[in-house]
């Protein structure tokens, strides 16, 4: 039996979901609160990126929050309120078991085979800093304000996998310093230590998410899939053993149809249009 699903089936009752063309569209949706995460949201984000990899017609993903901000984070009276009391209540595996989902959701979103666009306009902050940290891509506005402010709240920095991974996009030292501080980062200054791959106007953000996502969702798929997974599994090798992982990688690649066809495009001077396969 097939495991395949039509991702347009997919219907989430916690943020909006739509799938334009090969492009699926995540939109964090309580703009009156700046779209906090609760925790239904978190787990059927966790679940909804763990379908995608069931999802064969989308090809990227654009992650967003409605009405001019990304994300505030854990709601506070949803999440923090809750946490305290079981806090108060002695509940130390319920508090695991939270943020053992939590961090699941960050692996779901890496793991899923389509490259991931956070569209980031506004309020990132907390949880939706990681959110577009876990990303493959960022786009930002001069209006992002980023901050992973664990520290104001009296928790660690270390949440989410961010000791892990945000000193792999900006460095250590700068990751040391935002994750220690929780300080906010100003869009200009994320977009020079390398957070956001581009600002853009907030009006032309979403065209400019849209227009990326397109342009990978054309390209050879199956080729950004491995690249994705060779982003994330070369993490933990040494530059041997990374050189054999990319040399089984790029062999299986050449086994696929669309290297075939950007051989033939080129020779025939036009432009190849791939498949996926």
């Amino acid at each position: 039996m097939s495991s395949r699903i039509a991702a347009a089936d997919l219907r989430p009752e916690h943020f909006g979901w739509r799938v334009d063309g090969k492009v699926g569209f995540v939109t964090l949706d309580r703009p009156e609160r700046k779209n906090p995460l609760t925790f239904e949201s978190y787990a059927e984000l966790r679940d909804h990126f763990r379908a995608l990899v069931h999802a064969p017609d989308v090809k990227a993903v654009v992650l967003s929050g409605a009405g001019g901000n990304f994300c505030s984070g854990g709601d506070v009276h949803e999440i923090i309120g809750p946490l305290v009391r079981m806090r108060d209540e002695g509940r130390t595996g319920d508090l695991l078991d939270f943020t053992r989902m939590t961090g699941d959701l960050v692996k779901a979103i890496r793991g899923c085979p389509q490259p991931v666009i956070a569209a980031v306009d506004g309020v990132c902050m907390g949880a939706g800093a990681i959110l577009a940290m876990a990303s493959d891509l960022r786009i930002g506005t001069p209006a992002a304000r980023v901050a992973f402010l664990f520290t104001r709240v009296g928790l660690a920095g270390a949440d989410m996998g961010a000791c892990s991974i945000l000193p792999r996009i900006i460095g250590q030292g700068r990751a040391a310093e935002l994750l220690y501080t929780g300080r906010e980062m100003a869009a200009d200054e994320a977009e020079r230590w390398g957070f956001f791959n581009r600002l853009v106007s907030s009006e032309a953000l979403a065209a400019e998410a849209m227009g990326m996502a397109r342009a990978l969702a054309e390209g050879p798929t199956f080729a950004h899939a491995m690249t994705k997974k060779c982003l994330h599994q070369e993490w933990s090798m040494g530059v041997d053993e990374a050189i054999e992982a990319e040399a089984q990688a790029q062999a299986i690649c050449m086994q696929t149809k669309d290297f075939g066809r950007a051989y033939h495009a080129f020779a025939q001077k036009r432009r190849p249009v791939f498949e996926g396969d």
